[in-house]
C-alpha cells in the first residue's frame, strides 16, 4: 500500500470537560491580575534576596524567590488563549485547554531553563532571570499581537481599535514577536543588565528558537498556516479547517508547512546549543544572533512560497508580506556574522553559579 496524503484530525484541545464561558472583558482582569501579581512578586522576592544577602546569605535561610513571577507568567498565557464564548460576563465551569497555549506555557518553561543554565555557566546575577521573563513575555505578545494588526489587517484594526488587545480570537505575527523583543532587549539591557544588547541577544535567542518550533507545532494543532496542495506523500488533509474545506476539499493533501518550519527551528536550536556549549562561539559577539537570523527568516522566506497567503490582499504579491519583513532580518544576520569573525574574540568568564549579587559590569 502506498500512502499518499495524512488526514490531521487532531483537535485544538488537549482535554475538554465543556465549555468555559467569559467575556473579553473577564479573560483581560484576568491577565492585568496576573501582569500585577508577577510585578508584586518580583519586587517581593527582590527585597528579600537583598536582605538575606545583607544577612550574610546563608543557604540554609534563603528565602523562597521568583515562583510568583513564574506561575503569574504560566495563568497568563494560559488566559491569554481561552477562547471567549459568552459576551456578556463570567460562567464558572470546566475549562478547556489547547495544544496553542500548551505550547507556550512548555516553551517558556523550556527556555527559561536553558537560559538560567546559561547565566548561571558564566555568573550571571541570580535576579537577571525572572526580570528578563518579564520583559520578554509582554514583548513577544505586545509585539506578536501589533505585528499582526498593522502588517496584515491594518484595514480592519483601524476601523475596530478595541479589537487589538483580542488576542484570544487569535492573530499573532512573528516578525511582530521578534521587533518587540528586540525593543525588549535593548530597555533591559540599559536598565538591568548595564551590558551591550549583544550579550543578551546571544544568549536569549537560544531558546527562543526552541520556543519557535514549539509555537508552529501549536499551529499544526489548530490545523491552521498550512501550504499550498500536494501530491507528494507527506501532504496532509485538515478537515477540521475551514480555509482547507473551502479551498482543498475533499481530495486534496497541502504541504505541511508547520511541519517544516517547525523542523528547521529545532535543527536552528540544536546547531546554536552545540555553538554555545562546545565551541564557546559566545566569545564572539552578534555571532549566535546572526546565525538565529538566518535560520529563522530565510527558511521563513523560503517555505512561504509552498505556503497559502494569510490575508487576502497578499494573493496578487510575488512575494508576501512574511517575506518582505523576513529580507531586513536576513541582511540583519548577514552582519552580525560578518562583523563577529572580523573582530577578535571577547573572553567570557565561565563559572558554574550564578553570581549572589547583582552585577553592573560592562
Amino acid at each position: 500500500m502506498i500512502l499518499n496524503f495524512i488526514t490531521w484530525t487532531c483537535r485544538p484541545e488537549i482535554v475538554s470537560f465543556g465549555e468555559f464561558h467569559a467575556s473579553p472583558g473577564m479573560l483581560l482582569l484576568g491577565i492585568l491580575i496576573c501582569v500585577v501579581w508577577g510585578i508584586i512578586d518580583y519586587m517581593r522576592s527582590s527585597k528579600a534576596i537583598k536582605q538575606w544577602k545583607a544577612e550574610g546569605a546563608k543557604p540554609a535561610a534563603k528565602p523562597d524567590a521568583w515562583g510568583g513571577v513564574t506561575f503569574a507568567s504560566v495563568i497568563g498565557i494560559v488566559l491569554l488563549f481561552l477562547r471567549s464564548r459568552n459576551p456578556e460576563g463570567l460562567q464558572v465551569g470546566p475549562i478547556e485547554i489547547r495544544w496553542y497555549g500548551l505550547m507556550f506555557v512548555v516553551g517558556f518553561i523550556v527556555g527559561y531553563w536553558v537560559l538560567s543554565r546559561m547565566f548561571r555557566r558564566e555568573g550571571a546575577p541570580e535576579d537577571w532571570m525572572p526580570s528578563l521573563l518579564i520583559y520578554v513575555f509582554v514583548a513577544t505578545i505586545v509585539g506578536a499581537r501589533l505585528g499582526h494588526c498593522l502588517f496584515y489587517e491594518w484595514d480592519y484594526y483601524s476601523a475596530h481599535p478595541r479589537e487589538i488587545i483580542a488576542v484570544w480570537n487569535g492573530g499573532l505575527a512573528s516578525h511582530g514577536g521578534t521587533i518587540g523583543i528586540i525593543i525588549a532587549v535593548f530597555i533591559y539591557s540599559y536598565r538591568v543588565t548595564k551590558r551591550s544588547a549583544l550579550w543578551t541577544f546571544d544568549r536569549l535567542c537560544v531558546p527562543v528558537a526552541f520556543v519557535a518550533c514549539l509555537i508552529r507545532l501549536g499551529n499544526l494543532f489548530n490545523s491552521e498556516i498550512f501550504g499550498h496542495a500536494t501530491s507528494l506523500p507527506w501532504g496532509f488533509k485538515f478537515p477540521l479547517s475551514q480555509d482547507w474545506q473551502m479551498m482543498y476539499a475533499p481530495d486534496l493533501a497541502c504541504h505541511p508547512t508547520q511541519l517544516y518550519e517547525a523542523g528547521v527551528y529545532l535543527m536552528l536550536f540544536g546547531l546554536l546549543t552545540w555553538l554555545y556549549w562546545k565551541k564557546n562561539a559566545q566569545q564572539r559577539p552578534g555571532l549566535l544572533l546572526g546565525i538565529f537570523f538566518i535560520g529563522i527568516f530565510l527558511s521563513r522566506l523560503l517555505i512561504e512560497f509552498v505556503k497559502n497567503p494569510q490575508v487576502a490582499f497578499e494573493q496578487s504579491m510575488t512575494l508576501n508580506m512574511g517575506q518582505l519583513l523576513s529580507i531586513p532580518f536576513i541582511i540583519a544576520g548577514i552582519v552580525l556574522i560578518w562583523r563577529s569573525l572580523k573582530n577578535p574574540p571577547v573572553p567570557v568568564a565561565r563559572h558554574d553559579k550564578l553570581a549572589d549579587t547583582h552585577s553592573n559590569k560592562k
